[in-house]
């Protein structure tokens, strides 16, 4: 796929065997076995990916995903040898964009790492009208994959931007849980519908003025979500 990725977990072994079977699939990777090596490594380059592991020595994979969260968008997906559905969530809450839980087959890891990658990639240009989406004074600009709100850019995380998108582009149409994870997670996604409980609020908490009363994005109680058109 010719993409640069970091690796980062205090496995040695696990980041070899990742490291070799990514590049035997022409990515570049880079490996950090530390929070803070990790945050050095995020700073100083641009990646198409990173697996980041959740128990980490100095810094811990929850604070090195929140840091990175600050001032990039770079898809990240959490390595977690902890099975417990709310320390999944929780990697979620912290701008994740996916999880996948140790031991785990390196064909599952390239097979997640392939989805995202289709969905955050550049898309085929869509017609002039449609490249950008205005919803009042939200601006959805979807080929640049940026959102503004008043003129002022919202910083969306992959998954963020996908709902979003996805929502604004069907006003008034209802998508359950089961249907938003299929359609924006472009796979029979593990996870549960919590999933998308956490990303909606995530986005909530970022465009809406007061997210417990929601502008935009709406909850059909018993059904889904909807974008108000």
């Amino acid at each position: 796929m010719g993409k640069r990725i970091l690796v980062v977990d205090d496995e040695k072994l696990i980041v070899k065997g990742i490291r070799f079977s990514l590049e035997q699939e022409g990515m570049e990777v880079d490996c950090a076995y530390d929070g803070e090596e990790a945050l050095e490594y995020a700073q100083k380059n641009d990646y198409d990916m990173i697996l980041l592991d959740v128990m980490l020595p100095k810094r811990n994979g929850m604070e090195v995903c929140q840091t990175i969260r600050e001032s990039s968008d770079v898809p990240i997906i959490m390595l977690t040898a902890k099975g417990e559905d709310m320390d999944k969530i929780l990697g979620l809450e912290y701008g994740a964009d996916d999880y996948i839980t140790k031991p785990f087959n390196i064909l599952e890891v390239k097979a997640r790492m392939k989805a995202i990658m289709r969905r955050t990639g550049r898309k085929e240009p869509a017609r002039k009208e449609e490249q950008i989406l205005v919803k009042g004074d939200m601006k959805i600009d979807r080929e640049g994959r940026r959102v503004f709100i008043e003129e002022r850019e919202m910083n969306l995380t992959a998954k963020e931007f996908d709902l979003l998108e996805l929502l604004a582009a069907n006003p008034n149409k209802v998508y359950s849980r089961e249907k938003l994870l299929n359609l924006v997670w472009g796979y029979e996604y593990p996870g549960d519908a919590r999933t998308v409980d956490v990303h909606i609020r995530r986005l909530r908490e970022k465009i809406e003025k007061n997210p417990s009363d929601p502008k935009y994005v709406h909850t059909k109680w018993g059904v889904g979500y909807y974008f108000k058109g």
